[in-house]
């Protein structure tokens, strides 16, 4: 059995890769002749040069395949506009679509994000069944992560696609090559102080998800999303896990959410008059305020979603980061 991995040199894509060989599975991966594949080293692989927004080759790469998941995505900080994430996210997602009714595909696993349900509190935390709220955020890649997904779902009801969604939470792990979400790790380490948001998210370790993603080849009911999440903490109850790991003892400060979005707000400013990402813009102020809490019960119980402490999760993209030079 032949599978397509699209984004597989990034942080979920590179474990998945991984994840598939080790079933057994005959891999291919999508990838542009420049994508660095670091994460990907030692792994047996069949390589497509193409490109997600070319559906003339991302159609090539998908004949031939039994299964395609799709995991590609622009995940960038900067700009935050909708338009600067619809071409990867939404229109790519198209592409693939396409393609894998062309080719008769027996499923398609579209890699969605949480963040395509509403968030909520650790007592009632989101689920599949919430409503998006992603569009008073202003975050670009939120909605067109939603939007792509709602039309994954309506080719499922429209046209019988055999599409299944899983939508991860914030994953940490090893094979984190840009690094990615690994950042708040190296934010957070040795450092005299440490700041902690007024808000929190889910953290899932990314083999965890990855095998989540993988079993959706096979588990799961089609037309169905599950996310892939685990242990809900605020960014002070994170970085005391960091601590734990690592034995640092650094200052705790909490950051009060006015001079958060204060600060976001003279961020996005100062975007608009130079044209240059800032450290922090108000979009990504807000999200650091929310409380981005989600249960993962749904795909633990369909999909065998494993729950691997985040405490390992940090200890493994530590020993990744220090052995491949990335700190």
């Amino acid at each position: 059995m032949r599978v397509l991995v699209t984004g597989a040199n990034g942080l979920l894509g590179a474990n998945v890769v991984r994840e598939l060989v080790v079933r057994g599975y005959e891999v291919r991966i999508l990838a542009r002749k420049t994508s660095d594949l670091t994460g990907l080293q030692g792994v047996e692989f069949e390589r497509f040069n193409g490109d997600i927004l070319d559906a003339s080759s991302v159609d090539v790469a998908v004949q031939g395949c039994d299964y395609v998941i799709h995991s590609a995505a622009n995940t960038s900080q900067w700009p935050t506009t909708y338009s600067y994430y619809e071409p990867v996210n939404v229109n790519g997602t198209k592409h693939v679509i396409e393609a894998v009714k062309n080719h008769a595909v027996k499923r398609f696993v579209f890699v969605s994000s949480a963040n395509a349900f509403g968030n909520g509190t650790k007592e009632t935390p989101g689920t599949e069944l919430s409503e998006f709220t992603g569009f008073k955020t202003g975050s670009g890649y939120m909605i067109s992560k939603f939007v792509a997904q709602q039309f994954v779902l309506s080719e499922v009801e429209r046209n019988n696609l055999p599409a299944i969604v899983v939508n991860p939470t914030f994953m940490l792990g090893p094979f984190d090559s840009k690094p990615s979400s690994g950042q708040i790790i190296l934010m957070g380490m040795g450092k005299k102080i440490q700041v902690s948001p007024s808000g929190g998210k889910n953290f899932i370790h990314v083999r965890d998800a990855a095998v989540g993603t993988c079993n959706a080849l096979t588990m799961g009911r089609t037309g169905e999303c599950y996310l892939l999440a685990h242990d809900n903490l605020t960014y002070r109850e994170f970085f005391n896990l960091l601590n734990k790991v690592t034995g640092e003892s650094p200052t705790s400060l909490g950051l009060p959410g006015w001079l958060l979005r204060g600060a976001g707000a003279a961020g996005t400013l100062f975007e608009k008059l130079s044209g240059k990402p800032a450290a922090l813009s108000l979009v990504n102020a807000r999200l650091l305020c929310l409380e981005n809490y989600y249960s993962g019960k749904k795909a633990v119980e369909s999909l065998e979603l494993p729950q691997t402490p985040i405490e390992d999760a940090i200890r493994d993209a530590i020993g990744w980061f220090r052995e491949n030079g990335k700190m």
